[in-house]
């Protein structure tokens, strides 16, 4: 018999430094349904086909509560009218057709590919900078000193937020991104430090896009104001704002974690860190198998809107889903020896940026990001070496990395 509550071990802290063998256990069956009706997804090919599905939808966030306040008006009418608001304005990540395909739309006309190729040269000034400020010292937390404030930086620069006020965002940041994880949507307190987060940085962001429209720059909130489709008209206002807290969380949350995730891999396995330093063409292919091997987001949820008929089981309609992309991308039905760290490999389509039409919108930025760290750090750091080895590893178990990575180092390469 399978062994139910597998999934429970996955959002187990006790599991974050090495989910692995918990994946092993659950791929046994492709499919398997939880005690309380949530069906975990394992194996690769059933969730390439389930987030091509129509039948599968986004839209599976628990609704919006407020802490009652005591306040008769705030409590019965101010709250719930901004509840409903912000339950019909999620953000496009969250949302299904035909929603889903108008806001895509309308952000990819700022991110193009020549914006974010314009980048490059920014993010080489910002990485060379961050390794700077690491000479003289010869210990150093790669986190805290370079994995987050390198794309905290780009993405504030990019949609035109000041970089210094990361700190206002940060605890906002982690609070939405644990709101992935299917057990914190249960607990009355999580749902209502959501709830409040969700508000000030929302307040935080329609402050500076109204300074957007009166004094448009060029930054993509300037234009995602100001962009008018000949077919689809403008933005509205409320699904502007949900818009620019995607793009500001998920455009440093996720990237955070695949340079941390990126360098204890490489310093995991030295000789390829090496052969990075003699050759910083590698990047690319190193970044793809890390997001294969050690993906910075592990699974979504999602919920079915009709009854599904696959791997021989029936999924019924309104059912949780989680898709286990970490699972997924170590399936060795997929993946020759899954388990080996191997940049060399062939024919590597993962799920290191989800799939289907939620594919990320940030992924070609955050490859720019990924891979000039890497190349700059692997050459310019003089003999790194882990201190603590597992890390400790951030809260949430959707979006995994750690929380420090300590190395000892000889020297920092000017």
């Amino acid at each position: 018999m399978p062994d139910h509550g597998l999934f429970s071990q996955v959002l187990d802290p006790i599991n974050r430094a090495d989910p692995y063998p918990v994946y092993t256990r659950l791929r046994e069956t492709p499919i398997l349904r939880e005690e309380d009706g949530t069906y975990i997804v394992n194996t690769y090919t059933e969730i390439r086909s389930l987030l091509q599905d129509p039948r599968v939808s986004s839209e599976d966030l628990p609704k919006t509560k407020y802490a009652r306040t005591g306040n008769l008006l705030r409590d019965l009418i101010f709250n719930p009218v901004k509840a409903w608001i912000v339950d019909t304005h999620r953000p496009v990540l969250f949302r299904d057709p035909p929603d889903h395909g108008v806001l895509r739309r309308l952000i990819m006309a700022e991110f193009t590919p020549e914006r974010m190729r314009a980048m490059d040269g920014r993010v080489k000034a910002i990485v060379g900078d961050l390794i700077g400020e690491m000479s003289g010292r010869d210990e150093i937390d790669l986190v805290g000193g370079f994995a987050y404030p390198l794309p905290v930086t780009v993405i504030c620069e990019l949609l035109g937020i000041p970089p210094g006020d990361a700190q206002k965002f940060q605890s906002w940041s982690g609070t939405l991104t644990g709101a992935l994880d299917p057990d914190r949507r249960i607990r009355e307190e999580d749902l209502s430090k959501t709830a409040a987060d969700y508000d000030a940085i929302t307040a935080y962001l329609r402050a500076i896009i109204k300074e957007k429209r009166k004094r448009p720059a060029n930054d993509v909130l300037s234009g995602l104001a100001a962009y008018k489709d000949k077919k689809l008209g403008r933005m509205g206002k409320y699904d502007l704002i949900a818009t620019a807290v995607l793009l500001l969380i998920a455009g440093h949350e996720t990237t955070v974690n695949l340079i941390a995730n990126s360098m204890l891999t490489l310093l995991r396995h030295p000789e390829w860190l090496e052969k990075l330093r003699r050759d910083p063409a590698l990047a690319p292919r190193i970044v793809e198998e890390v997001l294969r091997y050690e993906p910075p987001v592990h699974f979504r949820t999602r919920k079915t809107l009709a009854e599904i008929h696959i791997a021989g089981t029936v999924i019924p309609k309104d059912a949780p889903l989680v898709l286990l992309f970490a699972s997924g991308n170590r399936d060795p039905n997929r993946f020759r020896d899954p388990d080996t760290f191997d940049p060399n490999r062939p024919d590597n389509l993962h799920f290191g940026f989800g799939g289907g039409p939620h594919y990320c919108v940030g992924a070609p930025l955050a490859r720019i990001e990924a891979e000039t760290a890497l190349a700059a750090l692997a050459r310019r750091l003089v003999n790194p070496k882990l201190l603590v080895d597992p890390p400790p590893y951030r809260p949430g178990a959707s979006l995994r990395g750690p929380a420090q990575l300590r190395l000892r180092v000889s020297g920092v390469i000017p």
